[in-house]
């Protein structure tokens, strides 16, 4: 998992330093782990830390003994196209930077669509269109785009195979 914080904060300086950074469209992908002391006798060890980092000290509920962690471990700047794809295909059509449950099915999905538009980029303006919208970025298929395929494959078959994310659920939320 160090890899993949190392990583993603890379990108992200490699994007504020390549990119004019101003407002608009950025783009989270995280993992969510639920940790019960019920369902996992190891997550009490899990949660006892959690409490420590967050220096929790008499206010623990003995009969709930549950802590849901969250980790961040995609993010795209101005990635309208693979915004778009999430919005179209997560979230009923609603742009509304909810929050949204995506399935590793959909992961998989997009994993798919991205790699058949990276083999052949006549078909990036029907698999994967790009979307105008308030500050929203650049809609030509340009280096810009294929770079956010490109990224968006790595980083998603790296979560696909980690074992660390096998008991997560993964949210997508964006924010412009």
């Amino acid at each position: 998992m160090l890899d993949m914080i190392t990583m993603n904060s890379m990108v992200v300086r490699k994007i504020i330093v390549e990119k004019e950074f101003v407002m608009g469209l950025d783009m989270y992908f995280s993992a969510k782990k639920y940790m019960s002391k019920y369902f996992d006798k190891a997550d009490v060890e899990r949660i006892e830390k959690i409490n420590d980092i967050f220096g929790v000290t008499g206010i623990e509920d003995e009969d709930y003994g549950a802590q849901e962690v969250i980790f961040r471990v995609a993010y795209w700047r101005k990635a309208n196209a693979i915004h778009k794809w999430f919005v179209d295909n997560c979230q009923d059509g609603r742009d509304e930077c909810q929050e949204t449950w995506v399935s590793r099915e959909q992961m998989q999905q997009l994993i798919d669509l991205c790699k058949e538009v990276l083999a052949d980029r006549n078909k990036a303006d029907q698999l994967l269109p790009t979307a105008q919208g308030f500050f929203f970025g650049g809609t030509t298929y340009d280096e810009w785009y294929e770079r956010d395929l490109e990224y968006t494959v790595e980083r998603f078959e790296k979560i696909l195979a980690d074992p660390a994310f096998a008991k997560s659920d993964f949210y997508y939320q964006s924010s412009w």
